[in-house]
């Protein structure tokens, strides 16, 4: 290379420090893409955030119809029913292709451990609720009070009710029903002719709602006549198991921040848990393992009870965690669906009901939260099963491997 040459070159070089510094833009970038890409659920869901704060600020000062809103809503609407659409087939067919892929005998020692986990964690999320609500005890601030409630809070059942009704909804009359309606007690005032008393008399009827903890149960027993069956029962095995795999495409189309789905993506993709274990627990902690609703609704009575300067005894406390505990059972998977079973406490430990729409104004973040334990609860008993299947395998192989020992020795 000539002297010409060398200059030409050197002069189409961009300095060193220039390069370096163009290098270190590049690499920025393709980590802040890399940390993108990785967390794109999380991007988006706070990039929709944002541009829902900005598109609503935007709208706020204008003056709309109620027929504006209505058409504004519409994209929101229709999520909604397409995940409403996919509830039953997704609960239901992992159920079934779950619990008919276990061992009977496992089932039984596995859906034992289950009950136990789900029951003693919910008792304990109510004791810690109300052990933190007596400490900070927000209720002794001065908070205004408004006398206007929700209409969406129903007349409040009595506790013999609510308990009544939760049993009458494992066994639904019937399944083509239990897929949108659910059975509850309303109340009626009757005069006696006799003596011309008033008497306040339950009465049965259907409301809106799907019936989950019915057609759970429902799944369970046809995933267990399934197994029974043996051979015969294969081929429907494996259909309910394809219909789950595709139902989970399904939803993937639909939506990415699904609880159920995402939970037992991360538990067998992430945390090696069985197929096995995660479609039959899953389901029904989704269902019945209300950890952070537990919480909430003791939380939300001491603090009615507080507001109001009203001293709670020994008896209300423990009527307070039981009822809690109980009612956090079945409950509507549904924003704000804690509020009907916060009313039914209040009743039981003669409180007023009305304060509950002092908690409407915050119930939106905190059904986040509340859910957000819920799940942790549910992929904590994944691992837990988990880990007692393992050991429980573990301890059957040193057996086994032992009579072999013992059979060569003789």
């Amino acid at each position: 290379m000539n002297v010409d040459e060398e200059n030409t070159t050197n002069s189409q070089a961009p300095p060193n420090g220039l390069t370096s510094s163009t290098k270190n833009l590049e690499l920025m970038f393709q980590r802040m893409k890399k940390i993108v890409m990785g967390n794109l659920l999380v991007s988006l869901t706070v990039a929709g955030v944002f541009a829902g704060i900005v598109i609503g600020l935007a709208v706020r000062t204008a003056t709309l119809s109620k027929a504006q809103m209505i058409y504004i809503s519409f994209p929101g609407d229709l999520l909604i029913q397409m995940l409403k659409m996919i509830i039953i087939p997704l609960v239901v067919c992992s159920l079934v292709s779950g619990v008919a892929s276990i061992d009977l005998k496992a089932l039984g020692r596995i859906g034992g451990w289950a009950m136990l986990y789900f029951v003693g964690t919910t008792v304990i999320a109510s004791i810690i609720g109300l052990v933190l609500v007596f400490i900070v005890a927000p209720g002794s601030m001065p908070i205004t009070k408004f006398e206007t409630l929700d209409d969406s809070i129903h007349e409040p059942k009595e506790m013999i009710d609510s308990f009544l009704d939760l049993i009458r909804n494992i066994f639904p009359s019937n399944l083509v029903s239990a897929a949108f309606k659910s059975y509850t007690t309303s109340y009626k005032v009757l005069t006696n002719n006799g003596t011309g008393l008033e008497e306040r008399v339950p009465i049965g009827a259907d409301q809106d709602g799907m019936n989950v903890l019915g057609l759970v149960f429902f799944a369970i027993v046809f995933g267990i006549a399934l197994k029974r069956l043996g051979e015969e029962g294969v081929l429907v095995i494996k259909f309910f198991s394809s219909f789950n795999e595709a139902i989970m495409v399904v939803v993937s189309w639909i939506m990415c921040s699904a609880t159920l789905p995402m939970t037992i993506k991360c538990m067998e993709e992430n945390n090696g848990i069985s197929k096995k274990i995660s479609r039959f627990i899953l389901p029904i902690g989704a269902t019945i393992n209300m950890n952070g609703t537990a919480l909430y609704q003791c939380v939300a009575t001491v603090f009615i009870a507080q507001l109001n300067k009203i001293p709670l005894n020994f008896v209300q406390v423990i009527m307070i965690l039981v009822t809690a505990t109980a009612s956090s059972i079945g409950i509507a998977g549904i924003p704000a669906g804690a509020m009907m079973t916060i009313a039914i406490i209040l009743e039981a430990v003669g409180l007023p009901t009305s304060d509950i729409s002092l908690i409407f104004a915050v119930d939106w973040i905190i059904d986040r939260t509340t859910t957000m334990l819920n799940v942790e609860g549910d992929g904590f008993a994944a691992g837990f099963l988990q880990v007692l299947q393992d050991r429980s395998a573990n301890k059957a192989d040193a057996t086994e491997l032992a009579e072999v020992k013992l059979d060569g020795k003789s």
